[in-house]
């Protein structure tokens, strides 16, 4: 393996870790854990509305498609939803989303999420764009 390959596998299991981590996260709020604080804006302490926890369901799902397609491009053995030939296209969306996803967790009026989230989301950002820009075709 060469130090490239495996810097880019570096980076696709620290960006699927992370991704590891939001999918607990989401998976608790969906079926009740009182974590409303840490996430969507903070406006609903304890459990989360009906429709947040469904949000947070679909979020489980989404998060792991995200989750394989980065290990996937990241030359980890994993299977993906998305076709290989789709990967380093995709991968670059997911980017764009989780920069989107960086700011947002950055103006948000929750201090609790912010503390929490703002550096989670530069990491994804930094450990994804790693694999995008260092991933071989």
């Amino acid at each position: 393996m060469s130090d490239s390959t495996a810097f880019t596998r570096a980076a696709a299991i620290i960006a699927l870790a992370l991704f590891a981590l939001l999918i607990v996260f989401q998976l608790a709020l969906a079926l009740g854990a009182p974590w409303g604080r840490a996430a969507y804006g903070g406006q609903h302490p304890g459990v989360l509305p009906t429709h947040f926890r469904v949000a947070s369901a679909v979020a489980v799902v989404v998060w792991a498609v995200i989750a394989l397609a980065v290990a996937r491009r990241g030359a980890l053995p994993v299977w993906s939803p998305v076709p290989d030939s789709w990967l380093p296209v995709v991968v670059w969306i997911i980017v764009g989303l989780l920069v989107i996803a960086a700011v947002m967790n950055a103006i948000t009026p929750s201090a609790l999420e912010r503390a929490i989230w703002l550096p989670f989301s530069v990491l994804a950002v930094a450990s994804t764009v790693t694999v995008a820009i260092t991933a071989r075709t």
